[in-house]
């Protein structure tokens, strides 16, 4: 027997902003049955192609340091240097360029979402494979 991920959770200050956020940067969308509002304590997201769901989920405690799960996203339609300037746009902050790590242009920058918890921002596949 084995299980499945039903949803990965991010506990957060404000639920509906930090999924708004996502929203933006992910291209989720609220659940048909259950959108969210300002002032839920939980306020889910639905990737409309593949089901995926993010759970946002208000708690009393700040983030207390690096997490130790996050999210590593690649740009569907742009670049990944494209896809950083939309997402500090959008309020996310860059804390660690490492774009040049593994050779000119190959690693990626991690940012930091409006509350703080990180994820990563890697080269989009046209770039990863050389047909960009």
């Amino acid at each position: 027997m084995t299980c499945f991920v039903s949803h990965t959770s991010v506990d957060c200050v404000d639920a509906f902003a930090l999924s708004e956020f996502w929203k933006s940067v992910l291209g989720y969308v609220d659940v048909a049955a259950d959108p969210n509002e300002a002032g839920d304590e939980e306020c889910p997201i639905l990737d409309p192609s593949t089901g995926h769901t993010l759970l946002f989920i208000e708690v009393p405690e700040a983030n207390a340091g690096k997490n130790r799960i996050h999210l590593d996203i690649r740009p569907r339609h742009q670049s990944r240097d494209e896809e950083v300037q939309r997402l500090k746009g959008l309020g996310a902050r860059v804390l660690t360029d490492r774009r040049d790590e593994h050779g000119l242009g190959q690693g990626w920058v991690t940012m930091a979402d409006p509350e703080g918890n990180e994820f990563c921002v890697l080269r989009s596949e046209p770039e990863r494979t050389g047909t960009a």
